[in-house]
C-alpha cells in the first residue's frame, strides 16, 4: 500500500509529506485549499501526462515520490512478475516471504519534460504506467459515469465471478477462429488468380520439360549440324586436304619417310645432322596424327538432309523458347526447377484451401462452445451479484432499490448486401456476434423504487445514486481486490448528510480489503477514518502555500466541527464532531 507521498515544488505545494495508514484514509480542506491538487500529484507520480504550469513559481522543477511497502503475505504477484521481466534491479535485495518496499519518482521540469525512477533506477513512462495499474485505481468525481457503459458492467461481473480464465480462453479461440476465416476468405478470392498462375505454370513446365533441354546434348546437336550444313564442303576440302598429305602418289608423307631415310643414313656418320633429324622425325609423326584424325572424322561426316532438318528445328524451338522466356536456354534450365517448386506449392495451396475451411469451421464449434460456457458463467453470477448488491445499496440508503443483471445473447443483423457471398455474411454476422468479450450484452438494471419496472442503469440513476451504486459495487467486489489502493474523488458527492454515516461505514468496510484514500467534504465520512488528512492553503509573505497535517485529538475535532458548522468555535458543532468521533468503531 501507499505509505508515504512527498511533493516538493509543485504548484502550490512547495514541501509536503503525506502519511497514509492501512485502511480508510480520508483528507479534508476547505475548497480551493489543494486536495485535488494533491490527488494530481498522485496522478504525475503514476504516470499521467503533466497538466501546463505545474511547477511552482521560482522553481526549476517539481518532484513527487511516493513510498510503496507491502506485507509478506499481500505482495501483488502481477508485480512482481513484472518487475522481474522489465527491471530485475529492483529486486535485488528482496526474498520470497519477506516485505516488499520500493519508492516511485516523478521529476517534472519547468520545460514540460519529466523523468521516473523507481528506487532511483530510471525506468520508462510505459513501464510507470504499468506499474501504476497494478497498485493504485482512482475514481474521480465523474468516474461513476463509467458505470454507466455495459462495457464497464461487463467487465465488473466478471471480475466479482473470477471469470479471467474463461474469458482468456474465449479470447484465444476467437482470435485463431477470427485469423482462420480471414486466411480463408483471403484464400478464396485468390482463387481466380491462383487458377490462372496454375494452367501457366503447368503448360511451361510441360513445354520446358517436353524440349529436353540438356545442355551437353544441345551442344553436341550444334556440332552435329554445322557438320551436316557444311557436308559436302568438309568432305571436298577436308577429303583433299587428306589426299594432299597421306592418300595420292607422292603425298606430304611419303617424301618425308624419304627424307627420313636420307637422314637416318648420315646423322650417325655427321653429328651436326643429328638434331636435324630428330626433328623431321617428330615433324612426320605431327602428320601422321593429324592424318588419322582428320580421316576419322571424315568418317563421319555425312549427307543426311533429313537429319538436317530435324536438327534446324530442334535449334529453331531452342530459339523461340529463348525469345519467348527472354533468357539463354542455360538460364531456362536452370528456371525450371522454380517453376516446378512453385508449381507444386500452389497445387498445395489449392489442396490447404479445404483443409483451412474445414479448420476454420471447426474453430467456429469450438468457439461457439466457449462462448456458450461465458454465457452460463455469467448467467450464473447474476443472483449471487444481485444479493451483495442490494445488501450494500441498503447500507448506503438505496435499501428500497432493486437490482437485476441482464444477460443475452447479441443479436446481428447482417450488413452484406444481398448479393454478397453467403459463406462471408454469416462471417462478418458471426464477427459481430461473438466479440472480443463474448457472445451476449451484459447491462445492469435498476428500480429505485417499489413497483417501479426495471430500467438500465444510465436511464434511472442519479449523479448520487450512480456514485452510491459503485460503491456498493466495488464492496461487492471486494473479496476479489487484486489492486491494493482505491482513491475516492468526493464520490460523496451529492449524498445528503443522513446518508454520510452509512457512506462512511461503507468506505470503512472497504478498507478491511483495500487501503482507501477518499477526498470528502462530509463530517460523518471524515470522522469514521482511520486516519485524517487535512489540506490547508495558507499565504507567508507575499507567497501561497498549501500545507497537510495529519490529525488527531482535539484538532481533529475542531476541524470536523468546522465542517458541520463552518466554525469549530461553535459549541454545538463541537459536541457534535465529539459524537462522530465517539461512535467510530474500535477496529
Amino acid at each position: 500500500m501507499l505509505i508515504e507521498l512527498s511533493i516538493r515544488d509543485l504548484a502550490l505545494f512547495e514541501s509536503a509529506e503525506l502519511e497514509f495508514g492501512p485502511g480508510f484514509n480520508v483528507i479534508t480542506g476547505q475548497t480551493g485549499a489543494g486536495k485535488s491538487l494533491a490527488l494530481g500529484a498522485l496522478e504525475l507520480l503514476l504516470g499521467q501526462r503533466p497538466r501546463t504550469q505545474m511547477v511552482r513559481q521560482g522553481a526549476e522543477s517539481a518532484r513527487v515520490e511516493g513510498r510503496f511497502v507491502f506485507a509478506p503475505e499481500v505482495v501483488p504477484r502481477r508485480l512482481i512478475e513484472r518487475l522481474r521481466a522489465e527491471a530485475p534491479a529492483v529486486l535485488d535485495d528482496w526474498e520470497e516471504g519477506v516485505e516488499l518496499e520500493f519508492v516511485l519518482t516523478r521529476t517534472l521540469g519547468r520545460e514540460g519534460r519529466t523523468r521516473a525512477h523507481l528506487n532511483h533506477r530510471p525506468v520508462t513512462q510505459k513501464l510507470l504506467r504499468e506499474l501504476a495499474s497494478m497498485l493504485v485505481e482512482i475514481h474521480g468525481q465523474n468516474d461513476h459515469q463509467r458505470l454507466l457503459d455495459p462495457a464497464e458492467q461487463r467487465a465488473l461481473l466478471d471480475s466479482f465471478g473470477g471469470l479471467e480464465v474463461k474469458i482468456g480462453e474465449y479470447r484465444e479461440c476467437r482470435n485463431e477462429w477470427v485469423q482462420l476465416g480471414r486466411r480463408y476468405f483471403t484464400w478464396a478470392e485468390e482463387e481466380a488468380l491462383r487458377r490462372d498462375r496454375l494452367d501457366l505454370l503447368r503448360f511451361q513446365v510441360r513445354e520446358i520439360g517436353e524440349a529436353g533441354l540438356n545442355l551437353e546434348e544441345l551442344a553436341e546437336e550444334r556440332r552435329e549440324r554445322e557438320r551436316l550444313r557444311h557436308a559436302e564442303e568438309l568432305l571436298s576440302q577436308i577429303g583433299g586436304v587428306l589426299g594432299d598429305l597421306a592418300e595420292r602418289d607422292g603425298a606430304a608423307l611419303d617424301m618425308l619417310r624419304h627424307a627420313e631415310g636420307v637422314m637416318d643414313r648420315w646423322e650417325g656418320k655427321v653429328e651436326e645432322l643429328e638434331a636435324p633429324g630428330v626433328e623431321l622425325r617428330e615433324a612426320t609423326a605431327h602428320l601422321e596424327q593429324a592424318a588419322r584424325s582428320m580421316r576419322g572424322f571424315l568418317e563421319g561426316v555425312e549427307y543426311a538432309p533429313l537429319r538436317l532438318e530435324e536438327l534446324d528445328q530442334r535449334q529453331a524451338e531452342v530459339e523461340r523458347l529463348e525469345r519467348k522466356y527472354r533468357c539463354t536456354v542455360a538460364e531456362l534450365v536452370e528456371r525450371l526447377p522454380r517453376i516446378e517448386e512453385e508449381l507444386a506449392a500452389l497445387e498445395g495451396e489449392s489442396e490447404g484451401l479445404e483443409a483451412c475451411g474445414e479448420q476454420w469451421h471447426e474453430a467456429r464449434r469450438v468457439l461457439e462452445k466457449r462462448a456458450a460456457g461465458l454465457t452460463r458463467a455469467r448467467k450464473k453470477l447474476r443472483s449471487r451479484l444481485k444479493a451483495e448488491v442490494e445488501e450494500s445499496l441498503g447500507d448506503l440508503g438505496l435499501e428500497r432499490a432493486s437490482f437485476e443483471v441482464h444477460v443475452e445473447a447479441r443479436e446481428v443483423t447482417s450488413l452484406s448486401s444481398p448479393n454478397a457471398d453467403e459463406e462471408k455474411a454469416r462471417f462478418e454476422a458471426d464477427l459481430r456476434r461473438f466479440g472480443p468479450e463474448g457472445g451476449e450484452e451484459v447491462e445492469f438494471l435498476l428500480a429505485a423504487n417499489p413497483g417501479e419496472g426495471f430500467s438500465p442503469l444510465r436511464k434511472v440513476a442519479s449523479g448520487g445514486e450512480a456514485a452510491r451504486f459503485m460503491l456498493a459495487l466495488r464492496g461487492a467486489l471486494a473479496a476479489r481486490q487484486t489492486i491494493p489502493t482505491l482513491i475516492f474523488d468526493e464520490v460523496d458527492a451529492g449524498v445528503g448528510g443522513r446518508l454520510a454515516p452509512k457512506v462512511g461505514r461503507h468506505l470503512r468496510s472497504l478498507g478491511e480489503h483495500y487501503q482507501i484514500l477518499c477526498i470528502t467534504h462530509l463530517p460523518a465520512v471524515a470522522a469514521i477514518a482511520h486516519t485524517h488528512l487535512e489540506v490547508e492553503k495558507s499565504v507567508q509573505g507575499e507567497r501561497t502555500t498549501t500545507l497537510v497535517r495529519r490529525l488527531s485529538g482535539e484538532k481533529r475535532v475542531e476541524v470536523i466541527a468546522d465542517m458541520i458548522a463552518g466554525g469549530g468555535e461553535q459549541q454545538t458543532a463541537l459536541k457534535e464532531a465529539e459524537r462522530l468521533l465517539a461512535a467510530q468503531p474500535s477496529s
